[in-house]
């Protein structure tokens, strides 16, 4: 069975919480790459260090690996240690 992008978006990504959640990762973003910590295609992110895309202050935030970043440990039934 074949993904429904549109769906997903409907339902999820569309949500006004998730915009405003998209929109303070973007922020962050934006913040490092104007300071000089991140390039366009360093494969850096924005890590929030307590999970919460809404807290951008200087000690929520790090600057990590992408690959770091997009994964976390999991435990024996997959689920996030």
């Amino acid at each position: 069975m074949a993904r429904n992008y549109r769906q997903e978006y409907d339902r999820y990504q569309g949500s006004t919480k998730q915009k405003k959640r998209r929109a303070m990762r973007n922020k962050a973003n934006r913040k490092a790459r104007a300071s000089g910590q991140i390039r366009k295609g360093d494969g850096k992110d924005v890590h929030h260090r307590d999970g919460n895309p809404m807290n951008n202050k200087a000690g929520n935030t790090v600057i990590q690996k992408a690959s770091t970043n997009r994964s976390f440990k999991r435990n024996k039934k997959a689920g996030k240690a």
